[in-house]
């Protein structure tokens, strides 16, 4: 058997998706979470009892740690531990991101409980699995210059929603958010966040 975390705040998505993997013959869900710090004390409290080594299946945006600082700190815990991350939000400098930090796994909620579980098999396996379309995607943008959390609030920008609105969305306060807004519009050169917005999306980094 393959013991497997999950991290993910959405409850209902998070419980659904336990449930398919349940279904695999060689799959356990050994704990599902909402947060990256709850996934690293479950790790960490496997770890100490000596248990097989799981593989972690992380949503890439979670309030707290993000799912790859938390992919980071499973590995800082278990040297080589397969993780994955699952995203809504596939932009090519959280792929790049993802696999400097030694991600196995990268792939889009849209992708099926069948392909999941097998790519949690290759990761387990030690091997890797990119989505083919996220991973052409990240060949053609080309390096950003955008921190991933400059990204996130220019993506929530794109609508012209207020700074307020950026910050619940982005689990950030709005001091912080207007400081990230500020430093991505300086690095694009532009006067204000939506044409931030505008020129990090026709670039492809959101």
């Amino acid at each position: 058997m393959i013991p497997v975390f999950l991290a993910d705040d959405e409850t209902l998505i998070r419980a659904a998706l336990a449930t398919m993997l349940d279904l695999e013959a060689d799959l356990e869900v050994i704990d599902h979470v909402g947060s990256g710090e709850e996934l690293v004390a479950a790790w960490h409290r496997r770890g100490e009892s000596g248990a097989p080594v799981a593989v972690a299946v992380i949503d890439l945006q979670m309030p707290g740690i993000d799912g790859i600082e938390t992919a980071i700190e499973l590995q800082r815990l278990t040297p080589g531990a397969g993780t994955l991350i699952v995203t809504s939000h596939g932009r090519p400098g959280y792929l790049k991101r993802a696999l400097a930090a030694g991600v196995r796994g990268f792939l889009p909620k849209t992708t099926s409980a069948a392909t999941l579980a097998e790519v949690i098999r290759t990761v387990h396996r030690g091997g890797r699995y990119v989505d083919p379309d996220l991973a052409a995607e990240a060949i053609s943008a080309g390096d950003t210059v955008l921190t991933a959390r400059e990204a996130d609030v220019l993506e929530y920008a794109i609508d012209g929603a207020s700074v307020e609105d950026i910050a619940r969305r982005a689990h950030l306060t709005p001091g912080t958010t207007r400081n990230y807004l500020s430093s991505a519009m300086a690095k694009l050169g532009v006067a204000n966040r939506y044409e931030a917005a505008l020129k990090a999306r026709e670039r492809g980094w959101i």
